[in-house]
C-alpha cells in the first residue's frame, strides 16, 4: 500500500518499556507488571499490553497513506488521513482486553494453546478519532443501517499486518453493519491514544477501536474496509477466538459449530498482590480492576479473605472526583473500574475477587468449568495466596 509497508523481518521494531514481561519475542507480545495497572485509571501507552502477529508496519509517507473502502456499496472510496481528520473527533475511554488474558492460569488446569498471558493483557485508554458511523455516511450508508441495498451486512477490517496464520496474508476481522453504523456503539477509526498520536505498536497511523469487544476485533494498521454479506472468513474469525466447552479438544473440534467471540464476559483481577505474596500481618490494601463487555457497568466487586467463605464489598472508581455509578451517564460505559478495600489479615490465607456486572452476570467460581482448548476468556474468580510473616511490604 502507498505510504505504509509491512516489513518482512523484525529488524526495525520500535523500542519498548523495559518493565514489560515478554511472552513472545517474535512476534512481540508483552504485558506490564500487574501492579502498574491498578495505579492508573488510564493506562500509560508504554505500559499497555502489546499484541502482535508479525513485524510492526512502517509508515514512509503519511500523505500517501489511505484506506480503501469497497465491497457491496455503490461508490468505493479512498480515505486519506486528512479525510478522517475533517470528520468530528470523538474521545472514547475504552478498555481493550486480549481474549487470552489469564491464559496461563487456565493452562495449569489442562494444557491450552496460545500466548502465555498472565493477568495484564488488558489496558484502558482514551482513544481519539472519527466514528465509523460518520465514515460510512461518506460512502452513502446511513446511520443505523442493518443492510446495504447490495446486501452488505458486515464490515470487514483488513490490516497491513501479515501473519503466518493467514499463510502470509493480512490480519482481518469484522463486525455487524448494524454495530458499525450505530453512533452509540462508539466504534472509532482512531488516530490518537491518550491524547497523543498512535505509536507503531498500537496501530499508527490508523486503527479500529470496537469498545466492549475482545481486542482481536480492534484491527490495527488499517489497510481497507470491506462491506460484505457474511462475516469475515479470516482465520481469527473462523478458526480462533471461539468459546468451546471443556469436552472439546483438538481431536474432535468443529470450528463451524461456534460463532466468533465478540463481547467479553465480566472479569476482575487483584493487581496489588502477586499469585503468592509474603506480607506482614495486619492491614493490607487489596486493589485491582474489574470490567465487563458490551458496555455493561460493574455493579459490585466482592473480596474474600478466607478463600470464598465470606465476602466484603470493595469500593469502585473511574475518574477522580466523580462517584462511580454503573451504567450512569457520568461513567465511562466502555471502561474498567478500579477497586480497592483495606482489610486486616492476621495469618496466611487465600484472597479472592469476583465481580458482578450491571446485568447481574457474575464470574464463575472455578476455572475447570470454563476450560477451553484455546485458553480464552478465563474469567474465573481471581485467587492469590498470602503468606503472613516478615515482609518488606
Amino acid at each position: 500500500m502507498p505510504g505504509i509497508k509491512g516489513p518482512s523481518d523484525y529488524s526495525q521494531e520500535p523500542p519498548r518499556h523495559p518493565s514489560l514481561q515478554i511472552n513472545s519475542k517474535v512476534p512481540f507480545n508483552a504485558e506490564p507488571p500487574r501492579s502498574a495497572l491498578a495505579s492508573s485509571y488510564v493506562t500509560p501507552v508504554d505500559l499497555f499490553y502489546k499484541r502482535n502477529h508479525g513485524p510492526i508496519p512502517l509508515v514512509d509517507d503519511i500523505d500517501r497513506y489511505c484506506v480503501d473502502i469497497c465491497g457491496l456499496i455503490r461508490t468505493p472510496k479512498k480515505l486519506y488521513m486528512r479525510d478522517v481528520r475533517m470528520l468530528p473527533k470523538y474521545n472514547v475511554t475504552a478498555t481493550l482486553q486480549c481474549a487470552g488474558n489469564r491464559r496461563t492460569a487456565m493452562s495449569k488446569t489442562r494444557k491450552v494453546r496460545g500466548v502465555g498471558w498472565d493477568v495484564s493483557a488488558i489496558g484502558n485508554a482514551v482513544w481519539g478519532g472519527a466514528k465509523l458511523a460518520d465514515v460510512l455516511e461518506l460512502i452513502g450508508i446511513p446511520k443505523l443501517t442493518c443492510s446495504t441495498q447490495s446486501g452488505g451486512k458486515h464490515v470487514e477490517f483488513v490490516s497491513i499486518d501479515k501473519c503466518k496464520e493467514e499463510n502470509g496474508g493480512p490480519y482481518k476481522a469484522s463486525i455487524p453493519l448494524s454495530q458499525a453504523t450505530n453512533p452509540e456503539a462508539d466504534v472509532l477509526l482512531a488516530y490518537e491514544m491518550n491524547e497523543e498520536p498512535l505509536n507503531r505498536d498500537h496501530g499508527y497511523p490508523l486503527r479500529v477501536i470496537v469498545p466492549g469487544v475482545i481486542g482481536a476485533r480492534s484491527v490495527k494498521w488499517l489497510d481497507s474496509i470491506n462491506i460484505i454479506a457474511e462475516e469475515c472468513q479470516g482465520f481469527f474469525m473462523q478458526k480462533d477466538y471461539k468459546m468451546f466447552p471443556p469436552s472439546v479438544d483438538w481431536d474432535n473440534i468443529n470450528w463451524s459449530t461456534r460463532r466468533p467471540q465478540m463481547d467479553f464476559p465480566v472479569q476482575s483481577v487483584i493487581c496489588s498482590l502477586e499469585d503468592v505474596q509474603s506480607i506482614k500481618p495486619g492491614k493490607v490494601t487489596i486493589s485491582g480492576y474489574a470490567v465487563s463487555g458490551g458496555g455493561r457497568g460493574i455493579e459490585r466487586v466482592d473480596i474474600s479473605i478466607d478463600g470464598g467463605k465470606t465476602w466484603l464489598e470493595a469500593s469502585r472508581s473511574q475518574k477522580t472526583g466523580v462517584p462511580y455509578i454503573a451504567d450512569h451517564v457520568s461513567s465511562d460505559k466502555w471502561a474498567w473500574v478500579l477497586f480497592e478495600v483495606t482489610v486486616d489479615i492476621p495469618c496466611s490465607t487465600e484472597i479472592v475477587a469476583k465481580a458482578v456486572d450491571s446485568a447481574a452476570n457474575v464470574q464463575p467460581e472455578n476455572v475447570q468449568d470454563i476450560w477451553n482448548l484455546r485458553g480464552i476468556l478465563n474469567t474465573s474468580w481471581h485467587r492469590v495466596q498470602v503468606r503472613a510473616g516478615h515482609s518488606n511490604m
